[in-house]
């Protein structure tokens, strides 16, 4: 059996393990982490040990090509991110517009909590829109 049997090729940025919509890069990460095998397996239950130990041997006999694949997509993440901090979403804006109208409370320690509870808000929304910015329906 050849390893690259195991994975689909959708484009040079993406690579998914065959029958799952997990790319390569998230079990190799965590490989790379130190995790084992089984650690791996206990995190993601739907991949069998065959898929985990077909994608660390993949990356081991490519390790300078998937170097550069993991490093491609950190780079498009990032990239994608500032977008939206430049361009933020219509309900990321309004929540900015909301928390720069709200008038400062007698008690500091309230307005903190209420800063920090509207700046959790907003890096959730951001993080949401980033992760759904290229739905997997939508991706080549």
């Amino acid at each position: 059996m050849e390893l690259a049997n195991t994975f689909e090729f959708i484009s040079p940025e993406r690579i998914r393990i065959k029958g799952t919509r997990v790319g390569i890069e998230v079990v190799i990460e965590k490989f790379l982490d130190g995790a084992s095998p089984e650690e791996i397996q206990r995190h993601h239950p739907h991949l069998t040990l065959k898929q985990i130990y077909a994608t660390i041997t993949y990356y081991l006999f490519n390790r300078e090509e998937i170097d550069g694949y993991i490093k491609a997509g950190h780079k498009r993440v990032e990239e994608a991110y500032l977008e939206q901090q430049k361009n933020p979403p219509p309900g990321v804006k309004r929540l900015i517009k909301e928390k720069n109208s709200v008038k400062p409370h007698n008690c500091n320690s309230v307005t903190k909590h209420n800063d920090f509870a509207v700046a959790s808000i907003i890096v959730t929304i951001m993080m949401f829109c980033l992760h759904y910015a290229n739905p997997p329906n939508k991706r080549n």
